[in-house]
């Protein structure tokens, strides 16, 4: 950040900010962490999976009989990339 250029007008308007977070920082020093486990989030992350099984499904005539446009057995969609 030190290389960062700014204008004085913006060096007057970010230093009390900059300011503000670093007595934030010094604030949070003095809190004790010496028991606390190092974590990435804040609550446990679990993924939940379930076990796949096989299902009926939709036939491929059912699945397209709501579709506004199809060809050759597939959904015709807008391009949306040129």
């Amino acid at each position: 950040m030190a290389r960062i250029e700014l204008t004085q007008e913006e060096e007057q308007r970010i230093s009390p900010q900059i300011a503000e977070v670093l007595q934030y920082v010094e604030k949070l020093r003095e809190l004790n962490v010496e028991d606390a486990e190092p974590t990435a989030h804040a609550i446990p992350l679990d993924n939940v999976l379930r076990k796949d099984e096989l299902r009926i499904s939709l036939s491929q005539e059912e699945a397209l009989s709501n579709a506004p446009q199809t060809a050759d057995g597939l959904f015709i969609v807008p391009k949306i990339v040129e």
